[in-house]
């Protein structure tokens, strides 16, 4: 009998998502001591990220990767900002009503690939970080 992952196609949202949770909770079990991670910079920025993140540290990423986590197992959850945004978008523009017009199942493509990306550097990510932790604390893998 095969496991529900070896089941799943390996470009599958799932098991993309599974993945991602699996090793942010492994990056949770290991990292015993956050506070171990402030002010250590993070060395795995790509050319592509934006400056901002370059300056933040472990700490920082460790709790992100977790806020991460907590959203894409629990869902979205309403934010004031969200209101605002959702009243602004009620309000059809010129351009807006051709984009949604447009080749949907392009659009739907475009937006995956996106969300796989993501995903797959938000993994690679806390796995870093892990290792990382492993490194400051002294343990040998």
């Amino acid at each position: 009998m095969q496991s529900a992952d070896n089941r799943l196609n390996k470009n599958s949202m799932v098991l993309a998502l599974r993945r991602y949770s699996a090793a942010v909770n492994h990056m949770e079990h290991t990292v015993l001591l956050p506070t171990l991670l402030r002010d250590v910079p993070s060395d795995d920025i790509s050319d592509g990220e934006v400056e901002e993140e370059a300056s933040q540290d472990l700490y920082q990423n460790y709790l992100t990767l977790k806020a991460i986590k907590v959203t894409v197992e629990s869902g979205l959850i309403p934010l004031d900002d969200r209101r605002s945004a959702k009243s602004r978008a009620a309000t059809p523009s010129p351009t807006s009503g051709s984009l949604v017009e447009a080749d949907q199942e392009a659009l739907f493509h475009f937006h995956l690939s996106g969300l796989f990306s993501v995903l797959g550097h938000l993994t690679k990510k806390s796995q870093s970080l892990t290792e990382k932790y492993k490194e400051i604390i002294g343990v040998a893998y």
